[in-house]
Parts: C-alpha cells; sequence; structure tokens
C-alpha cells in the first residue's frame, strides 16, 4: 500500500525487500532531513514517490532486477542527493527535484532506460549522471542551476539513445562533462551517504546506499518489520546480480597475446585503432597505414630534425589486465602487462581525477594529486626506466576507449607533474598522423573569433585575446563577432595559406553523430562533419587552436571526435581543452603559449613550457593586469574582468585539460 511519513525533525525510512517489491505511493515530509532507502533485491513496482525537506534529502530507489516507478517528486531546502538505480530495465515516468543548494543525482539501467521528462533545478551545482547499459529513451531533460553543470550522458557503446529537448543553463560557470565510472561491483559494507555542500559527479557505488539509524525523540524512522533481518540477503543478492553499476563495456575483451619483443604489436594496434576512426568518420583510413618500419623512420627523422627523442605509448585497458606498448625508433616494442589494474580501477581513477581537478570548490586544494599519483603508477610507472634509457622527451599517447580524454599533463610521480619531464601528444594512431615536420617560427596566424553569442554564455576575453595574440605575440590578421563567418574563413585561407588558424569561440565535442559535434561561428554552428569543406588540408593547417572547447566525457563518440580532430579536419595539430575553463585562465594559458612558440622546435613544448608557468604562479592577475613570463609586459584586461583580484593559475583546473592532438611536432 501507500508509505506516509512526517516528521518534525529528521526522517529516516529504510523499505527493504531481499526479493520483489510493490509499494503504492510513498511520501515524506521531514522539517530537518530526509533520508529514504527503497531497496529491492529482485523486481521493484512503486506508485509515485514524494520527499519534501526543509534540509537535506538523501534518497536511494534500487532495484537489483527491473524497476518501474511513477513520478518521483524531491524537494530539498538545502542538498538534493538523489540515486535510482536498476540492475536490469528501468521506466520512469518523470523526475522532479528542486534544491536550494546542489543537486547531484544517478538515474542509471543495467538495461534498458525508459524516462519521462527530467527536470532539475539547483540554486548552486547540478550534477546529473544518466546512463543506460542498453538502449535509452529520454523525454526532455531541464536543467538549471546558478552554478556549475556536470552532464552525464549514456556511453553508448552499443546502445540507442533517443532524446528530445536537452537544456542546460548554467548561470554562472559553464558545463563541465566529467568521465563515467562504469564497472564497480558492489559491496556487503554499506552506509547511508553523508550529505556536503560539495558537488560530486561519480557514478555511486552501492558502498553508499543503505542506513539504519536509531531514532531520536524528535525522529521519526520506519523500517519493514524484517528490515534488520532483510538487510545482509537483500545486499547479497545485489552483489550476486552485479548488476548495479555493471553497464555494458563491449570494447576490447581479449588482450593482445603476441609475444613481447615482436613488430606484430604494434601492426595489430594500428589495425584496430585505424579501423575504429574509419568507422566513426565514415571514411576509409586503411590506405594510411604503415609498418614498423615506417613508424622507426618517422621517429628516427624527428629526432635528427628537431634534436628531441619521441616515443609512442599505447594505452589498452582489459577486464582482467592493463597492457602498456611502449615504441621507440631503436629496438622492438616494449609490451608490459599489468594484472593488477584493470579497466574498472583505471575508470575509478580517472573519474576521481576529472572530479578533483574541475570541481569549483577544490581550486584552492591539492586533492587531484592522489588520484594524479595513482594513474601515474598504473600508466607510466611500468615504463618509466625505459622511457629514461631511451632519452625520450616526447610521448605520443594513443589510448584505449574510455581514456582519450584524461588530463595525462597532472600525473604525479609524488615528486613532479609528467609535463615537467615530457612534452605530450594525444594521437588517434601513429597511422593517423601527418609525421612531417614543418617549422613555424615565421608563420602567419589567422585570428578569428567571438565575445558575443545569442544562445551560450558570452566570452569577453575573447578580443584582448585575438588582440593580443595576432598583433602583438605574432603576426596575423584577426576577425571579430560578425566578421567570424563561414564564408570569411574560407576565402582567408584561399586567399593567402595561413599555417596558423586560431579560433576564440565556442566549440563543442558531443555524443551521438558527428554531425552533433561543432565549432561556433557568429551566425552558426561548423559542423564537425563539415570541417572538411573547409580545405584545410590543401595547403595543410599545421596549428588549429580552439581556445573555448568542452567534451562531453564519457561519451565514446565525443572521444573519438576530439582525439581524432586532427584527421576530421585535415589539420597537423590541433590545440584544444577537454572543458571549459574560465575567461581569464583561457586569456593566460594562450597568451603564454604564443610567447613559447616561436622559441620551441616543436609546437607540444611550447604548450608543455605554458603549462609549467602556469602551476609555478607565473601567469597570473595583478593589479588589473595579465602577466606572464618574458618580457612582453603586462596585457591589460577587458571591462568584464577589471575589477578582478589578484589570483594566480597554478590549479591544473586552468591548464590540465589543454591537450595537444596529433602531432607533437
Amino acid at each position: 500500500g501507500d508509505v506516509d511519513i512526517n516528521a518534525g525533525n529528521d526522517a529516516n525510512t529504510n523499505i527493504i525487500a531481499g526479493g520483489n517489491q510493490n509499494l503504492g505511493d510513498v511520501n515524506i515530509d521531514a522539517e530537518n532531513d530526509a533520508n529514504t532507502n527503497i531497496i529491492a533485491g529482485g523486481n521493484q513496482n512503486l506508485d509515485n514517490v514524494n520527499i519534501d525537506a526543509e534540509n537535506d534529502v538523501n534518497s536511494n530507489i534500487i532495484a537489483g532486477e527491473n524497476q518501474n516507478l511513477g513520478d518521483v517528486d524531491i524537494n530539498a531546502g538545502n542538498d538534493a542527493n538523489t540515486n535510482i538505480i536498476a540492475g536490469g530495465n528501468q521506466n520512469l515516468d518523470n523526475v522532479n527535484i528542486d534544491a536550494e543548494n546542489d543537486v547531484n543525482s544517478n538515474i542509471i539501467a543495467g538495461g534498458n532506460q525508459n524516462l519521462g521528462d527530467v527536470d532539475i533545478d539547483a540554486g548552486n551545482d547540478a550534477n546529473r549522471n544518466i546512463i543506460a547499459g542498453g538502449n535509452q529513451n529520454i523525454d526532455n531533460v531541464d536543467i538549471n542551476a546558478g552554478n556549475d553543470v556536470i552532464d552525464i550522458q549514456n556511453e553508448g557503446i552499443n546502445s540507442n539513445i533517443n532524446l528530445g529537448n536537452i537544456s542546460e543553463i548554467p548561470n554562472n560557470n559553464s558545463t563541465i562533462n566529467p568521465p563515467i565510472n562504469q564497472g564497480n561491483t558492489p559491496n556487503n559494507n554499506i552506509t547511508n551517504s553523508t550529505p556536503t555542500n560539495t558537488a560530486t559527479a561519480t557514478a555511486p557505488t552501492t558502498d553508499n546506499l543503505i542506513s539504519t539509524t536509531t531514532p531520536s525523540n524528535n525522529n521519526q524512522t520506519k523500517n519493514t518489520a524484517t528490515a534488520e533481518e532483510q538487510t545482509e540477503s537483500s545486499i547479497n543478492n545485489i552483489t550476486e546480480t552485479q548488476k548495479i553499476l555493471n553497464i555494458i563495456d563491449t570494447v576490447n575483451t581479449t588482450p593482445l597475446t603476441v609475444a613481447t619483443g615482436s613488430d606484430q604489436v604494434v601492426t595489430i594496434l594500428e589495425q584496430n585503432r585505424v579501423q575504429e576512426y574509419s568507422d566513426y568518420f565514415g571514411e576509409d583510413f586503411n590506405e594510411k597505414l604503415v609498418n614498423t618500419k615506417n613508424v622507426r623512420d618517422i621517429l628516427t627523422d624527428i629526432a635528427n630534425q628537431t634534436g628531441k627523442e619521441s616515443a609512442v605509448v599505447y594505452i589498452n585497458a582489459y577486464k582482467d589486465q592493463l597492457q602498456i606498448i611502449l615504441f621507440t625508433k631503436d629496438g622492438q616494442p616494449i609490451l608490459k602487462t599489468i594484472p593488477t589494474a584493470n579497466r574498472d580501477k583505471l575508470k575509478l581513477a580517472a573519474t576521481d581525477l576529472m572530479v578533483e581537478i574541475t570541481n569549483p570548490r577544490k581550486r584552492r586544494s591539492t586533492s587531484y594529486l592522489a588520484p594524479a599519483q595513482k594513474l601515474y603508477q598504473l600508466l607510466i610507472a611500468p615504463i618509466a626506466e625505459d622511457l629514461e634509457a631511451a632519452n625520450i622527451e616526447t610521448i605520443l599517447f594513443s589510448m584505449d576507449t574510455g581514456f582519450r580524454l584524461l588530463p595525462l599533463a597532472v600525473l604525479h610521480d609524488g615528486e613532479q607533474f609528467l609535463i615537467e619531464k615530457y612534452s605530450i601528444s594525444s594521437i588517434p594512431s601513429i597511422s593517423l598522423m601527418d609525421s612531417r615536420y614543418r617549422s613555424i617560427k615565421n608563420a602567419e596566424l589567422l585570428g578569428m573569433g567571438a565575445s558575443e553569442f545569442t544562445e551560450q554564455n558570452p566570452l569577453p576575453a575573447v578580443p584582448v585575446e585575438l588582440e593580443t595574440i595576432s598583433k602583438k605575440l605574432w603576426q596575423g590578421n584577426m576577425f571579430l563577432n560578425e566578421k567570424f563567418t563561414r564564408k570569411n574563413l574560407i576565402n582567408e585561407r584561399q586567399n593567402y595559406p595561413y599555417p596558423i588558424i586560431h579560433l576564440a569561440t565556442h566549440a563543442e565535442f558531443r555524443g551521438g553523430d558527428i554531425s552533433k559535434s561543432y565549432i561556433q561561428l557568429w551566425d552558426e554552428k561548423l559542423r564537425l562533419n563539415e570541417v572538411r569543406e573547409l580545405g584545410w588540408n590543401s595547403p595543410e593547417v599545421e596549428l588549429l587552436v580552439l581556445s573555448a572547447c568542452q567534451t562531453a566525457v564519457g561519451s565514446r563518440e565525443a572521444e573519438l571526435g576530439f582525439a581524432g580532430f586532427a584527421v576530421a579536419t585535415g589539420v597537423k595539430s590541433v590545440l584544444a581543452s577537454l572543458w571549459l575553463v574560465s575567461d581569464e585562465g583561457t586569456l593566460g594559458l594562450m597568451t603564454e603559449f604564443y610567447s613559447h612558440l616561436a622559441n620551441v622546435e616543436i609546437k607540444a613544448e611550447a604548450l608543455r613550457q605554458t603549462q609549467l608557468a602556469m602551476f609555478r604562479g607565473e601567469v597570473r592577475i595583478e593589479n588589473g593586469a595579465l602577466r606572464g613570463t618574458g618580457s612582453r609586459g603586462g596585457v591589460s584586461l577587458p571591462p568584464d574582468l577589471a575589477n578582478m583580484k589578484n589570483k594566480n593559475f597554478a590549479h591544473p583546473y586552468y591548464w590540465a585539460g589543454f591537450t595537444m592532438v596529433g602531432s607533437p611536432w
């Protein structure tokens, strides 16, 4: 039947069934906190759930198998933390969550997922994860937040995703999309999650799902008659099904078994990578395949021309092990297998790192160091001695699906960041990269961008960014706002083959079809599948800079779009960001980057020097001006930022997301 609870203070409710669970409406009203656990080890059928609390709402509605719910309405005077999880299929009518402070919502299905409208309104941060292992059908999603929107959509590896309208409106900061933690097996020690004012974006583990509390005089607690006895069997049931967060992960099920030292290792990896990108972009790239002899020749030629030793590192993550393949110009490929690490462990560490870096409340902390050091031990430590022995200075990473958007620069060995030792680039594969070297020290630049938009947040620092880069730090021409059109972009490149194109505008790499990713022009969106029509490969653009882009981390398609952007556009190298950095932070990084670009042999080294200057506090706002290294003097801030207090950009949020995609040279 129905469950109705009213409490003058806290309302702590545990309704637990080891097997199937059938309830009518659940209505909970609390003057303070409302902590609610409605859990079934089997199927779960509920009518409507209404929870209203003057303070925090912590609600967990969990089914080990299929889940059928009516409307879920949650109102919180402070935070609203909501987990609606099904191990099997999930059918929900509408979900409405309203909180004066943060909203952290996870709606997860191990099988198919069918949702009505999802409406989220947060006074501060809104963090939403809607994930399905199978097909996903959602009517409309509307998110309003006073601060950050952290939004994770289904990875969609083998899924059909049908979405209605999606509206995300952060009033202050911009959307951040951290990666999905997809593979946690539930544990038997379960305690209720404690609400804090810190936003979290990790998909929940069942470590934080059930609480059995003793009521105070003013608290009202309702447990099913045998809740204490049923809890253990219910948890065991969920654990045995391994469905709660076991979202389907179909990639890389078979590790490489080729013996260490065989050239076949690289050949197999290159074939796999090339086919993956061919499928996504709808173009046959197999004619680009190179053999290991060609790779050695490429690395040797680059070393001779630049004086820099380079290596290619392939990362492959499997369910039972991690494989790292190191390829240098000398000797055979080195294959390292780490049986103590696996795909799930790597994803958990990657999730932790992204959340710690992008959390706006942790800009003054070093909380990112723990996951950064863990990832270093997993990915770099096994080959550290080999890199040292080969005198490597530049690493080209070809990452596995799910990890192509990892901010590699911030990995930490306990004493220093990876970027303190190596310049880095992210490549789809060596075959899909233009490996020719050409110095750009005297190249001209075409700078275009917009500071005002009709449907997106303004970028007030863009006019200063373009003016400083194209007139003071480099040589080139600039086109701002209404002059930033597709026609001008095509005409200017036809009139003069600019080797460098700098676009200071919104760009987004999204999940789904390639056409959903875009670069925002003044009056239209330039879709990713249209960029090749601009002719940037004839003659080839040496460097494309996107100074204000963001990527839907957690989406395989968005990953492919970002990591394969150089392939898609026909340009040699792309400098882009994983998340949208603040306007002043972007201005600081871009001006510093161009001040180094003319003084180094390779582009990735200019980015490395820039990132080093930022985390050392050498790029800063001081007395109303932006200051960096060298003798270029200060850059006057635009009016919207002129009154900003003194600050530096040492935290990795400001610099670790910027990545050289494609050739580092």
